[in-house]
């Protein structure tokens, strides 16, 4: 074990996208757990679209990351040191320790994984965060029947390509929204959709209109912006439009917002098409988890729903790589691999 914790810091508010200078690598000594506590040496890292809404002050469902605070997120962990009776030394956990190589806990929000069952870093993907996204998103709030027409944009991402393969499970039609050639042959031939469309394309809604001839009966929403624009004409009456993400806007400044006030006839459509629009946080059905694991724990150990990773080494790197997510750039879950 080294005697250093390398720590990625916000050191200051970005405007826009965020750049480099946005971060700062900081370097201190490894802390000493106390009584009731366990040392994590940071193993791997999740980037996920949600952190850019932590490095912003605007109010929103979660406090932002403090100026010099380390930047939030979701871990996989090893035990390296225990003075907590639940936790030995080399037990893997799910922690939510942040952008550093080093953590205190006192075993709250902990939770054991066993490496013989999966890959440990799918428990920041399918099998974490972002697959339960999906999985709670499209049943509970979709709820797609046999023979209907699921859209999902970021198809080829985490959370769009678990939303995918779960809607073929339960017998819907699925359509996927990917950007570039390489996406989108990934999410027609790996990962089994009825149909996919480049959202880069210049006719992307005439083919998006041929893809969905019988229209859209859930749309889950985690782009927005002009994917938005072209999906929405397309929605059936009572349509279900679960929404966990707005990629394509969260680097906007509201402030700087122009054009025609769209909301009316958004509004319109919503009440005669008697459509359902329901913004959720995937914490709102965390009783549901015990059964996410189990049904898409066996799903994929069945080769029914599949999964690609964009790996990331070095916490040094992870800066670049969290830019390059807001772009677009990484194919897969992202994960930043800290430590071996």
């Amino acid at each position: 074990m080294t005697t250093s914790n390398r720590r990625v810091l916000l050191a200051q508010r970005p405007t826009g996208l965020p750049t480099p200078a946005d971060f700062r690598i900081d370097e201190g000594p490894v802390p000493d757990p106390r009584d009731g506590e366990v040392l994590l040496q940071i193993l791997y890292l999740s980037l996920d679209p949600y952190m850019r809404g932590r490095m912003s002050a605007a109010k929103s469902y979660a406090d932002p990351v403090e100026i010099g605070g380390v930047m939030e997120g979701g871990t996989v962990a090893r035990v390296v040191r225990s003075r907590h009776p639940d936790f030995v030394e080399n037990d893997i956990v799910l922690s939510h320790s942040g952008w550093q190589s080093y953590a205190v806990s006192n075993g709250e929000g902990l939770r054991k994984l066993d490496p013989s069952h999966a890959a440990v870093s799918t428990a920041l993907g399918v099998l974490g965060m972002p697959g339960f996204t999906a999985y709670a998103g499209l049943l509970t709030i979709g709820r797609p029947k046999p023979g209907e027409t699921v859209v999902v944009a970021a198809a080829s991402g985490a959370v769009g390509a678990t939303v995918g393969q779960i809607a073929r499970i339960k017998g819907a039609r699925a359509v996927g929204i990917a950007g570039g050639a390489d996406k989108c042959a990934f999410v027609r031939d790996e990962l089994g959709f009825d149909a996919v469309v480049d959202h880069r394309a210049p006719d992307f809604a005439v083919q998006l209109k041929a893809a969905c001839p019988d229209g859209i009966d859930v749309y889950f929403e985690n782009v927005g912006g002009h994917v938005w624009d072209v999906v929405f004409p397309l929605l059936n009456p009572f349509a279900r439009v679960p929404v966990c993400g707005l990629i394509a806007q969260y680097n906007d400044d509201p402030a700087m917002a122009s054009g025609p006030d769209r909301l009316p006839g958004v509004m319109r459509d919503v009440l005669t098409k008697s459509l359902t629009v329901r913004g959720f946080i995937q914490r709102e059905f965390t009783d549901q988890r015990p059964t996410f694991y189990e049904e898409v724990g066996g799903w994929i150990r069945e080769g029914r729903i599949k999964y690609r990773e964009d790996i990331v080494v070095g916490l040094d790197k992870a800066p670049e790589a969290f830019i390059g997510l807001l772009q677009g750039r990484n194919f897969g879950k992202l994960v930043v691999q800290v430590a071996t």
